[in-house]
């Protein structure tokens, strides 16, 4: 069985292996999970205080990472923008994952005109790029988290599928599940009890490179003002607020969101790399 991960052409070489650069991901992405879990207890000001006289100001004893144009503390909206920002795609790939191992595994163990249906309609699905039908679905149902949500996680579970239906067609080839299937074992507990445990690694690996491409899909709907409302801390509203600091020299507070997204990718990469080449 050999592990073949979807993965977005652009980011085919952020696979930094086991560099100094991955290990500084992983310290960051570890980090950041940490301070967002955090959160409420480390925060030193309020996210939305607006001090229009400092802004712009570079960092200081009481700003360590500085403010934005609009006076509020870098800091503070970075590690409350975390919990927002990792909440989505969190949602995404929860959702994709269980629903594309369901359609993949079903498709695959019954096979004929189930399998024909269920290939036919995730195909469909991906017709639709998936920003484009979560701005349509903003468009009908307004700004929030659980609209991009939802449209996301349907556009991600084609690719769950499709991975989890050939890696149960190869398990389902194997001598055990005949074994099993004589000594009068149900498709049902096979599946339960020892396919999907079998193929449970490199479905997860699949899922850590979902989450990054969520991450980043989401904090684009959101500097697009189309995601979270504007009063919310998330890393995509950072880097669109952030845009006149930098004109100004304080990059700061539109950098740095977007270092821990990169950070997030770096990682998932690696990880799905690591997977496939322990799977035979």
């Amino acid at each position: 069985m050999t592990a073949v991960f979807t993965r977005r052409p652009g980011l085919r070489g952020i696979r930094a292996g086991g560099s100094p650069l991955h290990l500084v991901c992983l310290g960051l992405v570890a980090l950041i999970v940490t301070a967002a879990l955090l959160a409420p207890w480390l925060v030193p000001h309020d996210p939305n205080a607006v001090d229009l006289g400092g802004a712009l100001a570079g960092p200081s004893p009481d700003h360590p990472l500085g403010v934005d144009a609009a006076g509020r503390d870098t800091l503070s909206r970075l590690l409350l923008g975390a919990r927002t920002s990792l909440l989505g795609p969190l949602g995404v790939v929860v959702f994709s994952t269980l629903a594309g191992v369901a359609v993949g595994t079903a498709a695959a163990w019954r096979g004929g005109w189930l399998d024909s249906v269920l290939s036919r309609s995730t195909e469909l699905v991906f017709a639709f790029p998936g920003l484009l039908l979560a701005i349509l679905i903003i468009a009908v149902y307004g700004e929030g988290l659980l609209a991009p949500v939802v449209a996301l996680a349907v556009a991600y579970l084609p690719y769950v599928s499709r991975l989890t239906r050939s890696l149960v067609l190869a398990e389902r080839a194997r001598p055990y599940v005949s074994a099993y299937q004589v000594q009068g074992h149900s498709g049902l507990q096979i599946c339960l009890r020892h396919v999907l445990p079998n193929i449970a690694p490199v479905v997860l690996a699949q899922a850590t490179v979902n989450f990054g491409y969520a991450l980043m899909d989401l904090a684009g709907l959101s500097f697009l003002g189309l995601g979270v409302p504007a009063l919310t801390p998330d890393w995509g509203r950072m880097v669109f607020d952030g845009q006149t600091a930098i004109q100004h020299g304080y990059p700061l507070s539109a950098v740095l969101p977007c270092v821990l997204i990169v950070a997030f990718n770096v990682v998932g990469e690696r990880w799905a790399d690591r997977v496939a080449r322990r799977t035979p």
